[in-house]
């Protein structure tokens, strides 16, 4: 269960904050990807202070909550970030 939330649940929040702060593609996905390095380390160094690797644990896994908070704030963006085109019928 702690995997689930530092490595998918975390990074999905991140992503989805940085969609809701930013409203712009550019600033959301670096928002999203720098967060969610910084909470997935951040998680891992609480979760086991005495562990003397855990930065380089971190380090490691950090390419998946990194692409998942990115895909999180795209899929936002594509929800509710752009406008609706009017269909030409109406």
């Amino acid at each position: 269960m702690t995997a689930f939330l530092v490595l998918v649940a975390l990074p999905a929040l991140v992503g989805f904050a940085a969609e809701a702060t930013f409203r712009d593609t550019r600033r959301a996905s670096l928002a999203a990807v720098l967060g969610a390095a910084v909470v997935t380390c951040g998680a891992v160094q609480i979760l086991e202070p005495a562990a003397a690797w855990n930065w380089l644990a971190a380090l490691m896994v950090s390419p998946l909550p990194i692409a998942i908070s990115i895909a999180v704030a795209m899929f936002w963006y594509d929800r509710f970030g752009k406008p609706r085109r009017r269909s030409r019928d109406a």
